[in-house]
């Protein structure tokens, strides 16, 4: 599909400088532009590749000014980041604006399935599922009885969502995500064997929300594991059962949240973090990559770090003295042994 910079002009408000009817069908970044795509300049550190991009349309701030020859039309907008953004959201939704069944793939007659969606070839409807309007469902998805799944929410190849579990509007459900699996509940009994805790409760994932390849939420053990309204994860996740993570949370990847603890809201956890079971984190809390967090935190907004985590500023003066712990090591011995030249009961023995 092609569009002219004209169109695109229209599109973000913005007003062109060259050639109107220039057309472009792709996008590129400025540093590997082509003829025929379309590109943006707003980190003045890559304003020197506008002078040479092959790229047709380069979207730019309002204010830019030009010291060389650009052989590129510019469109000028208020902010060339955003409108770039708003771009890739548009042309997001053309590329996967797929429409009808495909086949072969199962629909149970008793399931309820909206206008205007999409459910790829190979993926499985269960009995009484709900699907909303405008609903995408890859290939080889599976949807598990009585799932509730809202408007415009899309669950890309392979991802598995165990019944009862309940899936809010306009959410990204990425390939291989697992939604509903069981919890690692298990109970020892008198033969040190370990008994499984039938896992009878469900997800509820609200709306708004971006879950990435690969993670898994457990259904809660009684009642339900609650991911609410706007939260975002990244790739390879663990999320445990009974948890419940609060609006607008990011979490990155390789994180581990086990089992009843709940997260507050607008929170911000890096890679590699590690949550033990039944605590509770404020809101606003930040923490840092590849922490280990042992302990509620109850202030709003604190920032830790470390394994087992602290707060940020106290880590910080912390490691200034453990990388010289060789100094200070080698500092002590030299020390003991001038004092101990320096003791008479010593030198007479």
């Amino acid at each position: 599909m092609k569009f002219t910079a004209k169109q695109i002009a229209d599109l973000l408000k913005g007003t062109v400088e060259g050639n109107h009817d220039a057309e472009v069908n792709s996008l590129s970044k400025i540093e590997e532009g082509k003829p025929g795509t379309l590109s943006f300049l707003s980190n003045p550190k890559y304003t020197p590749y506008i002078y040479d991009t092959k790229a047709s349309v380069v979207i730019v701030n309002k204010d830019f000014v030009a010291e060389n020859t650009i052989n590129a039309t510019l469109i000028r907008v208020e902010d060339a980041y955003k409108s770039f953004a708003s771009l890739l959201e548009i042309y997001n939704q053309i590329v996967n604006d797929k429409k009808g069944v495909e086949s072969p793939s199962f629909i149970d007659p008793s399931a309820t399935v909206g206008d205007q969606g999409y459910i790829g070839a190979f993926a499985y409807i269960g009995k009484n599922a709900i699907i909303g309007k405008n609903v995408k469902i890859y290939p080889h998805c599976y949807v598990g009885d009585h799932v509730i799944i809202g408007d415009n929410t899309t669950l890309f190849p392979g991802v598995r969502v165990y019944s009862f579990c309940h899936i809010g509007s306009h959410c990204n459900i990425h390939a291989g995500v697992i939604i509903g699996a069981d919890g690692f509940g298990f109970a020892p009994n008198e033969n040190n064997n370990y008994k499984k805790v039938p896992q009878i409760g469900n997800v509820v994932i609200h709306d708004h929300v971006e879950i990435g390849a690969g993670t898994t939420i457990d259904r809660a053990t009684l009642g339900s594991t609650v991911i609410h309204k706007g939260v975002k994860l990244d790739n390879l996740i663990q999320i445990a059962h009974n948890v419940e993570i609060g609006e607008n949370t990011v979490i990155a990847a390789q994180t581990g949240v086990a089992g009843s603890t709940k997260i507050g809201k607008n929170c911000m956890i890096g890679g590699q973090v590690g949550i033990i079971g039944h605590l509770a984190i404020a809101d606003g809390v930040k923490i840092a990559a590849q922490s280990g967090i042992g302990t509620s935190i109850t202030t709003p907004n604190e920032i830790v770090q470390g394994s087992p985590a602290f707060n940020i500023s106290d880590y910080k003066r912390t490691y200034v003295v453990f990388k010289k712990l060789p100094q200070l090591e080698r500092k002590i011995n030299e020390l003991e042994k001038k004092t101990g030249s320096l003791n008479p009961a010593e030198n007479k023995s």
